[in-house]
């Protein structure tokens, strides 16, 4: 494309039109001029065109068949349409089949064509830099999760070693013994490993597409309770009810993030000076969905913040150390499945999620 002036292709089963067309414009632009369909196409391999204007009725072709024909192998050009006749036919065809910019009467005004090719020539710069910009962005985007999701596993290898050390030390002195400091670093330690698990769970649900599996919520949900043993301290009570009789299609990896993340909420979250810790999880299997319904007893969520806590590294309070990431990954994972999660909750009595996962039978 010429670096001063614009390039406009005209197409025309007249010739005298392209002289008339190429005469009246070669001073303001530079102008390619074709009699058939592919002789255009022929111009628009060999050079960059941003404008190309076309007659409607032609002998071989129509103005919108050529459009249409041209618009996947070159979708930014701008398409100007010319016709000597009033067709309303013709204009729905131009928009909806040709995707027409613009649609002018024959014969021309040289001052409406001239306007039209400036204000297309603007927009056909406006969509490329766009586009520039989009393919930059998803660039970035992409490096970066790549490298969130590098270093977080390079994070828990030394991490994994300090929780070792840890464990023997628990084993020989008896639950660090008397040590003020130890069971600090093993505070820390489980809240940095929490932290990177998290990040590690939102890359891969954002960048992997749902899957369609069996899940066995009994399965499922026992496991979930014995890998969060520790964290409980075994001083939650869980009452589990489950009621699956039939088959259930799902994305296993991301119900399992859902149900882990909203039972560590419901265990880090109890009330310290509560009588018993409760933790109940009932789960309903239909033909259709599965109903989950998973309540604590705990320190509850203030009105103002419910609405609030599904968004990413909001904590509703400071009592305990959450990342503030885990709720926004269960909602993105809800999403990606076509779930649907509600939460109902009171300062000092507790909280109750509701989530619904469509059965993908």
């Amino acid at each position: 494309m010429s670096k001063n002036r614009i390039d406009v292709l005209f197409l025309d089963d007249e010739e005298n039109n392209l002289i008339s067309f190429k005469s009246a414009f070669r001073r303001d632009y530079r102008v390619h001029v074709a009699l058939t369909a592919r002789e255009a196409r022929e111009i628009l391999d060999q050079t960059e065109i941003p404008i190309v204007i076309s007659d409607q009725r032609m002998p071989e072709t129509t103005g919108v068949e050529f459009f249409q024909s041209i618009i996947d192998t070159y979708p930014d050009c701008i398409r100007i349409l010319l016709t000597g006749y009033t067709d309303i036919k013709a204009v729905i065809d131009a928009i909806n089949k040709g995707h027409v910019y613009r649609y002018l009467t024959k014969p021309w005004d040289e001052q409406e064509i001239r306007i039209a090719i400036e204000n297309g020539f603007s927009y056909y710069n406006a969509k490329k830099e766009l586009r520039e910009k989009n393919r930059k962005l998803q660039k970035t985007n992409d490096e970066l999760n790549r490298f969130v999701y590098s270093a977080s596993h390079d994070l828990r290898a030394p991490l994994t070693s300090i929780m070792g050390v840890l464990n023997l030390a628990r084993l020989e002195v008896g639950d660090f013994g008397d040590d003020p400091y130890l069971p600090l670093i093993d505070r820390s330690v489980k809240r940095l490993d929490e932290f990177i698990q998290n990040i590690i769970d939102y890359y891969q649900n954002i960048r992997s597409d749902a899957i369609r599996n069996e899940v066995d919520f009994n399965t499922v949900v026992k496991g979930i309770i014995e890998d969060l043993s520790m964290l409980s301290g075994n001083n939650i009570n869980f009452n589990v009810n489950i009621t699956q009789s039939g088959s259930f299609l799902g994305d296993s990896f991301r119900i399992k993030t859902v149900l882990v993340n909203i039972i560590s909420n419901a265990i880090k979250y109890q009330r310290p000076d509560a009588d018993s810790q409760e933790v109940s999880i009932n789960i309903d299997v239909l033909p259709d969905k599965a109903m989950i319904r998973i309540s604590d007893n705990g320190i509850g969520i203030e009105a103002e913040y419910v609405d609030k806590i599904f968004d990413m590294f909001f904590r509703a309070t400071q009592k305990n150390s959450g990342s503030g990431i885990g709720l926004f990954i269960v909602k993105e994972a809800l999403d990606k499945m076509g779930g649907q999660i509600d939460v109902k909750s009171a300062v000092g009595e507790g909280t109750t999620f509701s989530i619904e996962i469509p059965n993908q039978v």
